[in-house]
């Protein structure tokens, strides 16, 4: 860089800091964001440069804007090669044992797997362990990632899953992004946001220059300080934006006026070029911000227009545009001083010019295609535009995407390809696949990246293609009748799977095991288990006569969940699917059963065993690029339902709702689960969190009954009853239209319903009011929870652990609301959410200190209260820890920690009552609330009347009000 480094010394002693914490064994992220211009190249430059002085090692990955076209683990790929250039013996012995990352590290490994598919996991845990041992206590590695807004898909989760890895390696990884480009769905927001969660992560800011900075820089770029006039009038002009500043002094601060905008200063910086420097910098920006030597010669010889073809030319060109400003050699590359200044050149050429600079690459690539990747080449002839090189480009591009485990830019390419398939059907004729082929292949890459909606889509139009010859046309169907179900059209997908199975010849073949297996699966999720067991048999026989692993594995793992009632024979059937599953390496399939195998462990109450399988899907699925496809995103839904019930309320690395790389299904279906813990914390928003999340009932019902329920608790802690009740019928009207009438989720929703019912009759009862018509109410709450629990099928087992429970607290809450102290309900409560369901365990204990406190057991309601209240403080449940602690300081119980509220005229007791008494409650409800009777209270009342020198019990409130005595209270 030609201007001096100034200013910045806050942020170059914290990121030298994390170095020196990284060369101690103690790795991080630095996020480091800020608007564009404002000086985050030139500062982790000058931070690189310090650290190689200082013994450490530098590798630099770089983003570029490509718009659709994905240049999968680009930054990364970059910063490999660098690395193995440095120690080859070091990347290379970890490409020895992990060879996928073959593919990233410039080593020419990796180019052969044994199912013909990279393994992402391999990949992504070759890339830490190479990191890893590329750094050393001595030589501390800092990985610099710049441009992260404009990170693919798959970096980012690899940069999420070395972030996860971050433990006792000697890394400072800095990851750079312009904070300007972050519209509110943009997917680098909801990942940069989810990374600062993390104890690792740091957040740099990085904010214009101060007037004192300003002043500094400002002398550095001019070589004399500026007059303070001059300096006022940059400062106005460029707000403290080092980039803007310098372009602003370097065209023109010693006139009498200066550029009134940046592009101007832009212009006029090009303007100054001759037509050979001009034309290559113009070639430059169709590259991006940076572009490799070699391959910018070749496109200026390639060129149309011949400025540059002279002997000498692109030399003399070059060093003409580096004196200018305007380019600069940076890690052996060429780039633009600013990504701006590339934006700037590119989007004011014409048309015209945009094919011409495109076209120069096309042929550049074409001659030589080591040069760059399919993808780059795509790129170039989508707006070359160059039809035929485009889509066959796009295709070979989607097929480097799969090999790496890349379903977003995979799925980017194939529509690419679909897109130009009508406008050159000669280059469409001579790709490997039909079109209905490309069809099918895109829409398992939607499906792998997320896009269940889109995958519909795409297989609906593979079976509506006249193209498909008619003895394929079954094989669509079942492909359609997969997708149907990852969208949860259970419906549409058992009519699909059951024509299939009729249109194809009754001989063993891979086409008839696979529809059986799906009709088998749809079957069982229509609830048909009967049916669906003898289809899953039948095409386990027939996927085994053919040898195909994955059919055999899709019809074991149905076989399991039809067979539910044997816990270990079901799980039996479940791991002996999953290891054909992976053995196949049909990763859908694996995923589905990783989540059956979660869901049958959480079934029976063992969250211990529950907990690891779903965290492990939750990794696995991830590390296969498929966090959000079917199986994907319900491993992670079921992994914040099971963190919830063991009693882990922290709250989630980031929330999917909104999120710009998560889609929407999958947004609302985890961001429904999350709801459990952030109901259970008392966290602000929760209802409108829920309700934000009700359009999304239609697409899958499980989105109603998490997030319906837990906006229904949250009413109820709100003291909201009411809403509650009614939402709560909303809701289960809702469920039973979708779902069995007697569906077991009910049990739940009626305990809350109940608890809302008590909830308004107590209140009821405390003024007075007619509680007739809830208590018939609770009367048929009650009853359809009994109902729900007889009427299991036979086949099922009856209701598991957690229906128990539910209905245990069913009954508990019925005798509430009909005003009965019932300790001995509360008690079985308890003990029926002693499989492990923390949270709700202490919240029975709660009510059972409250039954017992009633009945007249103080001790028992004392220790209860105690445990409940430990419990709570521990998980961070506030909203649960309140109530204890108002129950423990009404019933004056002993319980460590919570101390009576008193004020400098009144006793505790008396202030309590002067609370009750100022909501107009008498003396026999105010007995009911405190636990005493009316006769004390008549006593209290008489005592706090003489205190306050009042005549009768609206003028002791009034007194109390105007001292200040009522704010003290709880």
């Amino acid at each position: 860089m030609s201007t001096p480094f100034v200013a910045r010394a806050d942020q170059v002693a914290r990121l030298t800091e994390a170095l020196d914490r990284a060369r101690a064994g103690a790795p991080a992220l630095v996020l480091l964001g800020a608007d564009a211009g404002v000086g985050k190249t030139r500062l982790v430059r000058e931070v690189a440069a310090r650290a190689e002085a200082g013994g450490a090692r530098v590798a630099l990955g770089h983003c570029v804007d490509l718009g659709e076209i994905g240049l999968p683990y680009l930054p990364f790929a970059e910063a490999l090669g660098a690395l193995h250039a440095l120690d080859p013996d070091a990347v290379g012995a970890v490409v020895a044992a992990r060879p996928a990352l073959g593919r990233l590290a410039g080593t020419g490994a990796g180019g052969a797997s044994g199912d013909g598919v990279a393994d992402r996991l391999q990949l992504f845990e070759g890339v830490a362990e190479a990191l890893a041992a590329c750094a050393t206590p001595a030589h501390p590695l800092l990985l610099v990632l710049e441009d992260l807004h404009w990170a693919d898909a798959s970096s980012r989760d690899l940069l999420r899953f070395l972030v996860s890895r971050l433990t006792n390696q000697h890394l400072l990884v800095v990851a750079t992004y312009r904070t300007d480009d972050l519209h509110r769905r943009h997917p680098w927001r909801s990942v940069a946001a989810e990374l600062a969660r993390h104890p690792r992560t740091e957040h740099l800011p990085l904010e214009p220059f101060t007037e004192d900075e300003l002043r500094l820089f400002t002398a550095a770029v001019a070589g004399a300080p500026l007059p303070d006039p001059l300096l006022r009038r940059v400062r106005e002009r460029a707000e403290g934006n080092a980039y803007f500043t310098e372009e602003l002094l370097e065209a023109g601060a010693d006139g009498d006026e200066l550029p009134w905008s940046l592009g101007d200063v832009l212009r006029t910086r090009v303007e100054q070029l001759e037509a050979a420097p001009l034309r290559l910098v113009q070639l430059a920006s169709a590259a991006g911000r940076r572009v490799d030597e070699p391959l910018l010669r070749a496109a200026a010889r390639a060129d149309d227009d011949p400025v540059l073809r002279e002997p000498g030319a692109v030399d003399r060109a070059l060093r003409e545009a580096v004196a200018q400003h305007v380019l600069v050699v940076e890690d052996g590359r060429i780039a633009f001083r600013h990504a701006l200044l590339a934006e700037a050149v590119y989007t004011d050429l014409l048309p015209g010019e945009l094919s011409g600079v495109h076209r120069a690459y096309l042929r550049a690539l074409d001659a030589d295609p080591q040069l760059g990747t399919a993808a780059q080449r795509a790129a170039h002839a989508v707006r070359a535009p160059d039809l035929p090189v485009a889509l066959r480009a796009s295709w070979d591009a989607a097929v480097q995407a799969h090999r790496v485990l890349a379903p977003t830019e995979e799925l980017r390419h194939f529509e690419v390809v679909l897109r130009l398939w009508e406008a050159v059907p000669e280059e469409a004729a001579r790709l490997p696949e039909r079109h209905v082929g490309v069809l099918l292949r895109a829409a398992g890459a939607a499906s792998r990246a997320g896009a269940a909606d889109r995958a519909v889509q795409l297989a609906r139009s593979a079976l509506d293609d006249p193209g498909t010859p008619p003895d394929e046309v079954p094989v669509v169907r079942t492909a359609l009748a997969r997708h149907l179900l990852g969208v949860d059209d259970v419906p549409a997908a058992l009519a699909e799977a059951t024509r299939a199975v009729a249109e194809l010849p009754d001989t063993p073949t891979p086409a008839r095991a696979w529809a059986l297996a799906t009709y088998a699966r749809a079957a069982v999720n229509a609830g048909r288990e009967d049916e669906a067991e003898q289809l899953a048999a039948r095409a386990v026989e027939v996927a085994r006569a053919v040898d195909d692993a994955a059919a055999e594995s899709d019809a074991l793992a149905t076989l399991a969940v039809a067979e539910r009632l044997d816990h270990a024979h079901s799980t039996g059937l479940l791991t002996e699917a999953l290891e054909r599953a992976v053995a196949a390496a049909d990763r859908a399939t694996e995923l589905r059963i990783r989540y059956n195998l979660a869901s049958a462990h959480y079934d029976v109450g063992d969250l211990e065993a529950a907990a690891a399988a779903s965290a492990e899907g939750v990794a696995r699925a991830r590390a296969l690029g498929m966090t959000w496809a079917p199986h994907g995103m319900e491993l992670h839904a079921l992994d914040a339902t099971v963190r919830f019930a063991r009693g882990d309320l922290a709250p989630p690395a980031a929330t999917p709702a909104g999120g710009g790389d998560v889609p929407g299904l999958a947004a609302a279906l985890v961001g429904a689960a999350q709801l459990w813990a952030a109901v259970a914390r008392g966290d602000d928003g929760t209802v409108a969190w829920a309700a934000a999340l009700e359009p999304w009932w239609d697409r899958d019902a499980l989105v109603a009954l998490l997030a319906g329920g837990n906006a229904v608790d949250a009413l109820t802690w709100q003291g909201r009853p009411a809403e509650a009740r009614a939402l709560l019928d909303r809701v289960d009207a809702h469920m039973r239209s979708v779902w069995p009438e007697m569906y077991t989720g009910g049990i739940r929703m009626m305990a809350l319903a109940l608890a809302a019912v008590a909830d308004e009759a107590a209140t009821l009862r405390l003024t007075g009011g007619d509680v007739t018509a809830l208590l018939a109410d609770a009367d048929a709450r009650l009853e359809r929870a009994e109902r729900t629990a007889q009427g299991r099928r036979p086949r099922s087992g009856g209701i598991g652990p957690e229906g128990r429970a539910w209905l245990a607290r069913v009954r508990a809450e019925h005798a509430r609301a009909h005003g009965r102290a019932d300790p001995d309900a509360w008690a079985v409560a308890v003990e029926e959410f002693g499989y492990g369901h923390v949270y709700e365990q202490a919240r029975s204990r709660w009510r059972w200190a409250e039954a017992l406190l009633a009945a007249g057991d103080r001790a028992g309601a004392s220790e209860q209260a105690s445990v409940a209240l430990a419990e709570a403080e521990r998980m961070g449940a506030v909203p649960l820890a309140s109530a204890v602690r108002d129950l423990v300081r009404r019933g004056r119980l002993d319980v460590d920690g919570v101390r009576a509220p008193t004020t400098d005229v009144l006793t505790a007791r008396e202030a309590e009552v002067l609370a009750l008494v100022a909501q107009g409650l008498s003396n026999r409800q105010i007995g009911e609330r405190l636990f005493i009777s009316g006769k004390t209270v008549s006593v209290h009342v008489s005592n706090l009347l003489a205190k306050l020198g009042a005549s009768g019990r609206a003028e002791a409130v009034a007194v109390a009000h105007r001292r200040g005595l009522l704010t003290a209270v709880p």
